[in-house]
């Protein structure tokens, strides 16, 4: 089966210019006046002994003032790395052209399903490029990451599309190894942590899942660097771009709505090394609060749709379920209560009063405005419009040919 593997990779202007205000948020972009990780990661493509595949790299600027700059550098380093797999870049020049190519054929309502802006939506674009390429495997991998286990295309085709006793194969995890080589995530226990007992629900849920046989089994997390997904599944269902954190698992859910599962593959590892993230406590705990949040008001406003199947927090035990039920907002007042004490304690007084305003955040901001669910099946439908109108031979060649020509 065809398989293109995507690799994005986010980008900042250079360190000493700051942000705006305007720039989009994520964890760890490289500045422009730095080399980050892609090279790294396209070098250690040399290890895979299963070379059939191609790799797409998606240029990704947080900001539009730096867009041409961003393309610039993620160029010279593809170039800059022999490959024996083709290697195409996407950046933001190749999305307008698709935009534009969309609206000529007469798609000019799907144009805005493509977008170089958000996680989810940066993920949505891992979908579409290999289906516009033809391919029934999509292979997601994030640019702070190495491989270093040769047969790792081999594992991570070996059941992808197949239907098992388990069921059908429409989606296999991976999952990370830290610096140290372990799967299991490490890190000093802060007070705050006792209630945002995140660290040890998901180390749970990885010893139950990871840690154990048999080798392929249904997963209730999902790392969003290291999926394998098939055109069955990734023409009908999209991550959704009201998430800003998490879609991963996000999507492990929507899959789940529609009668999918993820299964994890214990033998599917890559390294994860990852930059230090510059952001404080309260931010990071902010992020958590907005997507579980969000996660759970999409559970709750389920309702019964075609095809639909009832997904609970109680199934995504122990993580993430543990912050998709009803406990949500006491593990929250509780953490950022003790992170705010704890910020008072050094004289921070700005971090403790920004520690407490999450609690007011999780009550009232971080709600969706709008039925979650409902919003969705939209978002779906219209997916599903725009991989069966770009499925036609004339739109499909006409767009694939603005990947190619990078």
């Amino acid at each position: 089966m065809k398989t293109t593997m995507v690799i994005p990779s986010y980008w900042s202007r250079e360190g000493a210019l700051g942000t705006k205000e305007t720039d989009a948020v994520y964890d760890h972009p490289t500045p422009l006046n730095e080399e980050g990780t892609l090279k790294r990661a396209l070098e250690s493509l040399t290890i895979l002994r299963d070379r059939d595949f191609e790799v797409v790299i998606i240029a990704v600027p947080n900001a539009e003032d730096i867009e041409e700059r961003v393309e610039e550098k993620v160029s010279r380093i593809i170039s800059s790395v022999p490959s024996s797999v083709p290697v195409y870049l996407f950046a933001s020049s190749h999305l307008k052209r698709v935009h534009k190519a969309m609206q000529a054929v007469g798609s000019e309502s799907l144009v805005g399903l493509l977008r170089l802006r958000g996680y989810s939506c940066i993920r949505n674009l891992c979908l579409f490029l290999p289906h516009l390429l033809g391919s029934d495997i999509a292979v997601l991998i994030d640019d702070d990451e190495v491989f270093e286990d040769s047969a790792f295309m081999s594992k991570a085709r070996k059941f992808i599309g197949r239907t098992l006793d388990i069921g059908f194969v429409g989606a296999v995890a991976g999952y990370y190894l830290q610096p140290d080589g372990d799967w299991r995530l490490k890190g000093e226990k802060k007070p705050w942590m006792e209630p945002w007992d995140k660290l040890d629900r998901m180390n749970e849920a990885f010893e139950s899942v990871i840690g154990t046989g048999p080798r392929l089994k249904a997963t209730p997390f999902v790392f969003g660097g290291n999926m394998v997904v098939h055109r069955e599944v990734f023409t009908r269902i999209p991550f959704d771009p009201g998430v800003t954190r998490g879609e991963d698992i996000d999507y492990l859910i929507n899959m789940r709505m529609f009668g999918y599962k993820f299964f994890l593959d214990n033998t599917l590892a890559i390294k994860h090394l990852p930059p230090p993230k510059a952001h404080t406590i309260w931010k990071q705990l902010r992020e958590d609060i907005l997507r579980f949040v969000f996660e759970r008001a999409k559970l709750r406003d389920q309702e019964p749709v075609e095809d639909m199947v009832r997904v609970t927090a109680e199934e995504l035990d122990p993580y993430p379920g543990a912050f998709l039920n009803d406990g949500l907002e006491e593990k929250i007042a509780r953490a950022c209560m003790i992170l705010a004490d704890h910020y008072r304690a050094e004289g921070k007084g700005h971090d403790a009063a920004e520690a407490l305003k999450n609690i007011d955040i999780a009550r009232n901001e971080a709600l969706p405005r709008e039925n979650s669910f409902h919003r969705f099946i939209h978002i779906k439908k219209l997916w599903e419009e725009m991989m069966e109108f770009t499925d036609r031979d004339n739109v499909r060649e006409k767009l694939r040919g603005i990947i190619a020509s990078s």
